[in-house]
């Protein structure tokens, strides 16, 4: 049996600070991301602001509860396992400082000069520069501790989608302005008088399509951080999914049909602590076993499955096979309480209503050499909202900033009103700089206080 230290009071008391920091972060996120989503109605007086907030807040708690929670537990399994579930609080103290206290000073410092920045690339980044971290501590290579292949899986995603978005809607306002002649849908929005009836309703479509796909993405990305932060607070009553507890008594016959597989493709290093797992899972009974004990036997042979599935060298066969297994073991570990969920959309949707100005303004009026137009933001958002959904239900974490923003500037060139360069070198170097200086800065954190 493995043995495990009792919480300090020094955890819980770090703990209880790192559950307010996550619902901070959330509350800054909504700086950044959720302002896209009320950017178009409010700038073109569609919306009173206090309404769209509300509204939009609204769409995203829908989103989030419809977008299940691949996303999630996707983005948190960029952590190593011994990382991702430790069994008592002190493990997840350096873990979880790490990642808000990192992606809490960016999100600020990129928000205080009214940038569109990325709360994912914040958050991924952070969670990077913690595997790192973990790496050094434990004098392992990276490749023993980093997930390169899901990495790179989500840095594509985010990469590619702003392209999408800058393309898609550049194209989708050049269909519109030859297909619909209304002048209202070109011409900026003139002192407080909201458009005509049509193109508002079209405004607020957009703005619901964007505010619902981003709580059925980025919400989800709270949630899995939500879910690390009161697993390490209360490991014994949140450990496990209560909903997945009858499938308790199957887990000794995963581990059985797992063990074959890890003992025959995991004698690099990369898994060798699931190997150790899984023969304690085939041993035990998993009813009478302590939640954190179980969860953190079972987050192992999970990552251990992950590796299998991605090695070359099995076959088909055993890839398919060590995939249906995990799909087996996950929803035991992997789930998330109603009120998490609600958490989320709350956070997210009073800070939106206390700092979306400097966003909206910046997305307004700084993007393009002109004012954004009902034409200009309906395009943008109609495109985005499609790819922040799809993106939402394959699993893959994408950014609202970044796929409005390019949007809106694909709308700008597509009208031929050009691009204001300085914001967009902003922009841009908020992009290239995010991933280097989080992950830096996680990685010196977490090496620092787990150390």
């Amino acid at each position: 049996m493995l043995h495990f230290e009792p919480f300090s009071t020094f955890s819980i008391l770090a703990l209880i600070v790192c559950f307010l920091l996550v619902c901070v972060f959330e509350f800054v996120n909504g700086f950044h991301d959720t302002a896209n989503a009320v950017a178009t109605v409010i700038y073109t007086n569609s919306l009173k602001p206090r309404t769209a907030v509300i509204w939009s807040g609204l769409m995203n708690f829908v989103g989030v509860v419809l977008g299940g929670i691949s996303v999630a537990y996707g983005l948190v399994e960029l952590l190593p396992a011994d990382v991702l579930s430790p069994p008592n609080g002190d493990p997840a103290v350096p873990m979880l400082i790490a990642l808000f206290g990192t992606a809490l000073f960016w999100n600020l410092f990129t928000w205080w000069f009214g940038i569109p920045n990325s709360s994912s690339h914040c958050v991924i980044g952070a969670l990077i520069g913690i595997a790192v971290g973990d790496a050094l501590l434990h004098t392992r290579a990276l490749g023993n501790s980093v997930d390169w292949s899901q990495i790179w899986k989500i840095l594509r995603a985010l990469a590619i989608s702003p392209l999408l978005g800058l393309i898609g809607a550049g194209l989708l306002y050049f269909i519109l302005k030859h297909l619909v002649r209304d002048k209202a849908l070109y011409e900026p929005p003139q002192g407080g008088a909201p458009p005509r009836g049509w193109v508002r309703g079209l405004l607020i479509l957009t703005c619901t399509g964007v505010s619902f796909s981003h709580g059925s993405n980025d919400g989800q990305k709270s949630i899995g951080l939500i879910m690390l932060t009161i697993i390490g607070l209360l490991p014994t009553t949140f450990a496990l999914n209560p909903g997945a507890l009858p499938q308790l008594g199957h887990i000794a016959q995963h581990a059985v049909a797992a063990a074959p597989l890890l003992d025959k493709y995991d004698h690099d290093g990369l898994r060798d602590q699931a190997i150790a797992s899984a023969a304690r899972l085939m041993q035990t009974d998993a009813a009478h076993v302590a939640p954190p004990h179980l969860r953190a036997d079972l987050y192992e042979v999970v990552a251990g499955l992950k590796a299998v599935a991605a090695n070359p060298q099995a076959t088909a066969k055993e890839r398919a096979t060590a995939k249906g297994i995990s799909a087996r073991m996950r929803p035991t570990v992997e789930y998330a309480p109603w009120w998490v969920r609600l958490l989320s959309a709350l956070c997210l949707g009073i800070g939106t209503m206390v700092g979306y100005r400097r966003i909206v303004h910046t997305l307004g009026e700084k993007i393009g050499n002109t004012h954004l137009t009902p034409a200009q933001g309906a395009s943008a958002e109609l495109v985005g909202a499609g790819l922040i959904a799809t993106a939402g239900y394959t699993g893959l974490p994408v950014s609202t900033t970044h796929i409005i923003t390019a949007g809106i500037a694909g709308t700008m060139l597509g009208s031929g009103s050009g691009i204001n360069r300085g914001m967009l070198v902003k922009i841009a170097l908020a992009w290239l700089f995010t991933l280097p200086v989080t992950i830096t800065i996680a990685a010196a954190l977490f090496y620092i206080l787990g150390g």
